[in-house]
């Protein structure tokens, strides 16, 4: 068998917004195909660039390996991955024309690739993995290995001996991922990330992924890895996982990053009874939906098995933006759930979308008006994000002629001709966290009044930040209201 050298296309220190919250995870996707192929008995070097800088760092390990295959290797776990930031894009390209020059077969699966797989045809790489890759992964190197036609592989483009595209159909997801080995933590240096998380943060976070997919079609989202498809690996199987990591490399806090984190209220009653059957105790953030966490007792038994920090969809605090997303929630719901999690202790982080189409200023202020009412402890600004094979960019795919991707996850460009200029949207990021910094400054400031004994470190912080955040919740919304005489 070949000598394989995998790596990934996210480089945290690439994208300065993700670099300076110093919360870097390990590829997890990379190692899980590693792992694999490790199991299929090929030579398997990984080479991790989340904490690299240049893509080009790569070549003294090409030239020392001389891999027959370079592999560069994403998943759809982490959602920096899945936004095609052109600056990996470019990265990925570096790493392929190093291949290509050593001779290396160059095969890629991520989800830009997936979505642009003539492009990165077109840049140095031979192969591209169309959707979920493990299965394609394995039978092309078995292919490759005793050179034989790879055209009847499912789920993969190429070009053929024409120069034309070669397209297979795609491939079914996996359905029984307790099959699935589990990732090569070996393979990762594990002390560099618990270095940067333990310094910055006093905790040691990983990430693990007990799902693959959603099943909800909020019309914005792609997913052209897993589909619309759901799997779970099942709670015993990833007992067997954290065990390990917390046993092995003393990590105390998980990321669960799947897309939604126990779908249904069995797998999480199941999870929670192991956890405690196996006398575990970690602290754990999870992503999910508001409707999902007010069925049966599912919040309460998500706090005993160490639930500490949620993410939820919000988008909009209007019901008529939140219909023509598909998102499939009620304002409601989202006024009723949070608080429920807020009185367990749980830290509630609020994903919100701005710019999506027929927004209106009264839309927009009610999103305002929801994020001051309940107070998340976090909010994560977006504007929308025309991303392919979503209606959402068949909507506004005539727009993107200039630009259809970000630079980095800071960019917050709005890329479709809307209501508002993209000036407006950068300026309503600033005063939507001017409004919620100050408030959370306020309320600190407020117990500290009443009990000054309450007063730790961060909500001192919070209190001196009421110093810059009011005058600049002042101006921003001046120049707001500005801005919004100006439509498009």
């Amino acid at each position: 068998m070949g000598r394989v050298l995998v790596t990934n296309t996210y480089f945290y220190p690439l994208d300065a917004k993700q670099w300076h919250f110093k919360k870097p995870y390990p590829p997890l996707g990379t190692i899980q195909i590693s792992s694999l192929l490790k199991k299929e008995g090929h030579v398997v070097r990984f080479f991790d660039n989340c904490l690299n800088d240049d893509p080009r760092k790569i070549n003294g390990v090409i030239e020392e390996l001389k891999p027959d295959y370079l592999l560069i290797y994403d998943d759809g776990f982490n959602y920096l991955t899945k936004m095609c930031l052109t600056a990996m894009r470019d990265a990925a390209y570096t790493m392929a024309g190093l291949g290509q020059v050593a001779k290396a077969k160059v095969i890629i699966s991520s989800s830009d690739s997936s979505d642009r797989f003539d492009q990165y045809l077109q840049n140095g790489v031979d192969y591209v993995v169309m959707g979920e890759g493990d299965t394609t992964v394995v039978e092309l190197l078995s292919k490759l290995d005793q050179e034989l036609d790879p055209n009847e592989i499912l789920g993969l483009a190429h070009l053929g001996s024409d120069g034309q595209v070669n397209k297979t159909v795609k491939r079914a997801v996996l359905q029984k991922l307790d099959d699935l080995p589990l990732a090569a933590w070996d393979l990762v240096d594990m002390e560099a990330y618990r270095k940067i998380w333990t310094t910055n943060h006093g905790y040691f976070s990983i990430n693990i992924a007990t799902t693959r997919g959603c099943p909800y079609k909020c019309n914005w989202c792609a997913k052209p890895i897993y589909g619309n498809r759901y799997n779970s690996r099942s709670p015993e199987h990833v007992i067997q996982e954290i065990k390990i990591l917390t046993q092995d490399y003393g990590v105390n806090h998980f990321w669960m990053c799947d897309d939604i984190f126990g779908l249904t209220p069995s797998w999480v009653q199941q999870f929670n009874m192991l956890v405690k059957e196996n006398n575990l105790n970690f602290k754990y953030m999870i992503q999910s939906r508001v409707d999902l966490l007010l069925k049966e007792d599912t919040i309460d038994v998500l706090v005993e098995s160490g639930l500490e920090t949620i993410w939820l969809g919000a988008e909009s605090g209007s019901q008529h933006i939140l219909d023509a997303m598909d998102k499939g929630i009620t304002v409601e719901q989202i006024y009723e759930a949070v608080p429920k999690l807020q009185r367990r202790g749980v830290s509630v982080a609020l994903f919100l979308q701005f710019g999506y189409l027929g927004e209106t200023l009264e839309d927009i202020y009610r999103t305002i008006d929801m994020v001051q009412e309940i107070m998340p402890e976090e909010i994560g600004i977006s504007v929308s994000y025309p991303l392919p094979g979503t209606k959402f960019y068949e909507k506004v795919k005539d727009d993107l002629q200039v630009k259809a991707n970000w630079v980095d996850s800071d960019d917050l460009d709005l890329m479709f001709t809307n209501k508002y200029s993209p000036s407006f949207y950068k300026k309503l990021h600033r005063y939507v966290h001017n409004r919620h910094k100050l408030k959370r400054g306020l309320l600190a400031l407020k117990q500290g009044v009443k009990s000054p004994s309450s007063i730790n470190n961060k909500k001192l912080r919070q209190i001196l930040t009421i110093g810059y955040h009011l005058p600049m919740a002042l101006v921003n919304g001046a120049q707001l209201k500005i801005q919004a005489k100006k439509t498009v």
